[in-house]
């Protein structure tokens, strides 16, 4: 399986960057007002949201040629956490669409969001 490229400097990400945690639960809403919960999902899912402004024309290449490789939301690949270095073997990027900006000669960003997949 494929991992999430890094950037020269050996990141993953570049500051600032967003992780969030969230549970996927159902509410079921009665006639009477009350209301029955449960979790669709029995564990959290995580979701990092990757903001790269400092890029070069090597490292948009890598992460361009990554996100075609992946066909945008369709493949899987392992992604190490910034924040802990935890590795999610089972992961997947949001959108199928690349979006890049050449800010210079030798700068570029883009933005990529990544989600953990869970059955």
């Amino acid at each position: 399986m494929s991992s999430f490229p890094r950037l020269k400097t050996g990141a993953v990400v570049q500051y600032p960057a967003t992780r969030t945690v969230g549970y996927a639960t159902e509410v079921f809403r009665f006639l009477d007002g009350a209301e029955q919960r449960y979790r669709a999902r029995g564990s959290e899912t995580r979701r990092w949201v990757i903001r790269l402004e400092l890029l070069d024309e090597t490292e948009l290449a890598a992460l361009e040629e990554f996100f075609e490789s992946m066909e945008g939301a369709f493949g899987r690949f392992a992604f190490e956490d910034p924040w802990d270095g935890k590795q999610y073997p089972d992961c997947s990027l949001e959108g199928d669409e690349f979006e890049a900006e050449m800010l210079g000669e030798t700068r570029a960003k883009t933005s990529l969001v990544v989600r953990e997949n869970r059955s």
